[in-house]
């Protein structure tokens, strides 16, 4: 794609913000194209459209299991996305469960437990540091039932947790383990069996399937035994006009109509991905994440931010920052004079953000670069070509904060017309902060 520049000129786009929505691939979007003109209602409809909806959508749930390891007994349940499936399993926890996660996680795997018995654990100096500090939670529960909810990877620093060491302990003390693959599943297979976790959950547009479909799969009795996510037609099996009969199994909560497409997008992206490799995958990131952080090092005034010391796993999830340059203003100003796609603020991680303020000095935003499959040796050159000459001379364009964004002014770039959705003028108007 060839995006334009306040210049006047066309580049190719370099979309460095795959932790956020990565990009559309290609099989996942001819895939999804070959299933529009069958489109239909899922379970119910006995017209062929329907038909061939439905055998999609229930294959759909067979891919997923396969993509996570899923044990024979799980339920696979379609969601919106990882915060809706964490808020699913927060609703379905038996009551008295006490919820065990660190303060660095994304928001996603903070907020949703705040709804009960919560024990924010430390920011961890090292991995070792993690695990000694859950041994000591949960050894003070003293077997009351608890689950430990932790990220796979990290969203602002890319690290990877000992996922599989947190399990052998919270299983020891009959917990249970919930995994945020969000920042983890487009990267690194994920095995629930293997990791012997007991959820597992992800976004579909994180794995290169971005129409709306999340996943939580996990163990069934928890769910079985909740409330529905979604009270509605489809979460049934009989309704009188006093009583209501719910089913179980993944239906019960994914009443209404689901959202077909999206789940059928992430199973062809999951059969990409498995498709592509693993070990190339990984080799690919490794090599770029390596040329990233090399040429970071390498400009004066940049501090990059890691939560432990360098040479532990990580994905290709990198945040930096400038010397006395705005973060706001520098992801701008790539975006508008270089043509890069890169993200600002607090990245839904605010606590993990304050403890680098106040452990660093600055400021709790940053600019994040992340890899992805399509990211090549020239965007991270790019990048880095770019950051030296902002951070150098300054931006060639002026800018200014409107509606919590920096933005160039004035903004010449042409958009799209998208069917003439972008083409006309729009009443009103939306704003939302960047963190």
């Amino acid at each position: 794609m060839r995006v334009p520049l306040v210049s006047g000129e066309w580049v190719r786009y370099a979309n460095l913000d795959n932790a956020a929505s990565a990009p559309a691939l290609r099989q996942v979007a001819d895939a999804v194209a070959e299933l529009l003109p069958y489109y239909g209602s899922v379970h119910r409809g006995a017209g062929f459209a329907s038909l061939v909806s439905t055998e999609a959508y229930t294959r759909a749930r067979e891919v997923v299991r396969g993509f996570v390891g899923a044990r024979d007994d799980d339920l696979v349940l379609f969601t919106r996305n990882t915060t809706d499936a964490l808020n699913l399993l927060a609703s379905a926890l038996p009551p008295g469960t006490t919820v065990l996660t660190f303060t660095g996680e994304h928001h996603a795997n903070l907020l949703p437990w705040r709804r009960g018995d919560v024990r924010h654990l430390a920011m961890p100096a090292t991995p070792t540091d993690a695990l000694d500090a859950l041994e000591t939670e949960l050894r003070a529960l003293g077997g009351r039932g608890a689950l430990v909810s932790v990220t796979g990877a990290s969203n602002v620093t890319g690290e990877v947790w000992p996922v599989q060491e947190i399990a052998r302990i919270a299983h020891r003390h009959g917990a249970r383990v919930a995994l945020d693959a969000a920042q983890l599943a487009a990267h690194r297979p994920i095995d629930i069996a293997a990791c012997d976790v007991d959820y597992v959950a992800f976004s579909g547009h994180k794995v290169y399937a971005p129409y709306g479909a999340g996943v939580l799969a996990g163990r069934a009795d928890w769910l079985d035994a909740a409330r529905p996510h979604l009270a509605g037609g489809g979460a049934v099996r009989n309704v009188t006009a006093a009583d209501v009969e719910w089913t179980t199994g993944p239906a019960r909560h994914e009443g209404g109509t689901p959202a077909a497409l999206g789940a059928f997008a992430v199973a062809a992206a999951a059969g990409a991905l498995r498709g592509t490799g693993w070990e190339r995958i990984r080799a690919h990131e490794l090599d770029l994440l390596e040329r990233l952080l090399t040429g970071l090092d390498a400009i004066g005034g940049v501090r990059t931010y890691e939560l432990w010391e360098r040479g532990h796993d990580r994905v290709g999830v990198v945040s930096f920052n400038v010397d006395g340059l705005d973060p706001a203003l520098l992801a701008a100003a790539l975006g508008a004079e270089h043509g890069i796609g890169v993200r600002d603020g607090a990245f839904c991680a605010h606590p993990l953000m304050d403890h680098f303020a106040a452990r660093d000095g600055g400021s709790r935003h940053a600019v994040r670069a992340s890899i992805g499959v399509g990211t090549c040796a020239d965007d991270i050159d790019r990048l880095l070509d770019a950051v030296e000459r902002i951070a150098r001379d300054g931006p060639r364009w002026s800018y200014l904060e409107r509606g919590g964004y920096v933005l160039p002014d004035p903004d010449p770039r042409p958009r799209p017309s998208l069917g003439g959705l972008l083409s006309g003028p729009v009443a009103g108007g939306e704003s939302a902060c960047r963190d």
